[in-house]
């Protein structure tokens, strides 16, 4: 596992334990070479976003039960991809974002700047 730390350089926080959230299923956007989508944005899940993500062939809000998988709704906290993120904000659907939950990792595909624009954590 990549070493947890957030945008900022600090202890990376948490993003969501119910569901239970992350690349590892450890609540937080740790990720590491295995992790090959990114799963590293800790975003708070809109109508907006969930309908935009099932269009683009990623349904997150209907339950899987036989991955333990409940589906998403409105206010959930996710580890989604950095790529995904960045072509929601690209459409003007992406989520909000806790910065302090999000792994420093994903400033190698989203600029600081974009993420702090849908901070959660820090507006």
């Amino acid at each position: 596992m990549d070493e947890s730390l957030n945008v900022f350089g600090e202890p990376l926080q948490p993003c969501g334990t119910d569901p239970v959230t992350g690349f590892f299923r450890d609540g937080c956007c740790n990720t590491s070479k295995d992790d090959l989508g990114s799963h590293i944005i800790c975003a708070e899940m809109t109508e907006q976003f969930l309908e935009f993500s099932r269009l683009r062939g990623n349904d997150l809000s209907t339950p899987v039960p036989e991955y333990g998988f409940p589906g998403l709704k409105p206010g959930d906290a996710w580890c989604l991809c950095a790529a995904r993120w960045l072509e929601a904000f690209d459409h003007k659907m992406a989520p909000r974002v806790f910065l302090m939950r999000t792994h420093q990792s994903a400033l190698d595909i989203v600029p600081l700047e974009k993420l702090k624009h849908y901070a959660v954590d820090i507006n």
